[in-house]
């Protein structure tokens, strides 16, 4: 796999080697020994699946400490556009965003560490989204940035007379209004 850094540190975009021939395709998703040597340690115990139709926002999600969460996301059927925002308190890049579009063509996968909020808009008629995560959810601990957060300068490519979201992702709030849980001190390396 091919590690490929963003503007925000500890935020990556992992593109697999795919071997194709007249069969289809194959690729390794996912490598506990090849992820610890080219992004960090790490110890996932909890794998998530949604499917979603177009228009559909989720997001922008987080975890509060104990039971944040770092995220391994990828889309296997359909196109999403994946974001991930910077929310620690004091960091040079607090409230910038990376945005990536993941694809079953494409195949990457994006690493969302502890310390930010994380969300997706699905851009194809449906979609399918595998995430990988290094703690348990724990609904007591969820937190949650707005999507139509116009300060967050994010491009969801998708007019917001047609997206889709549910009533609890209506209710986050902007963040300037948000109370984050984390400061530049939060360990990304958590296990």
């Amino acid at each position: 796999m091919e590690i490929i850094k963003t503007v925000i540190d500890g935020v990556v975009i992992i593109e697999p080697h795919v071997f194709k021939d007249d069969r289809g395709y194959f690729f390794e998703s996912f490598s506990q020994r090849e992820f610890e040597e080219k992004v960090r340690p790490i110890k996932f115990v909890q794998d998530n699946e949604s499917m979603s139709s177009y228009g559909v926002m989720r997001g922008l999600h987080f975890q509060k400490p104990p039971y944040a969460q770092s995220k391994l996301v990828r889309c296997v059927k359909g196109r999403v556009l994946d974001v991930a925002v910077d929310i620690r308190k004091g960091s040079p890049t607090y409230g910038q965003h990376v945005a990536v579009e993941l694809t079953e063509e494409n195949h990457r996968q994006f690493f969302v560490p502890r310390g930010f909020a994380h969300g997706f808009a699905v851009l194809s008629e449906t979609a399918v989204f595998q995430y990988k995560c290094d703690n348990f959810y724990a609904p007591k601990a969820d937190g949650g940035i707005s999507i139509q957060d116009e300060s967050l300068g994010i491009d969801w490519q998708i007019p917001m007379g047609k997206a889709i979201l549910s009533a609890k992702d209506l209710n986050h709030t902007s963040l300037k209004d948000c109370d984050s849980p984390f400061d530049i001190n939060v360990d990304l390396y958590a296990k």
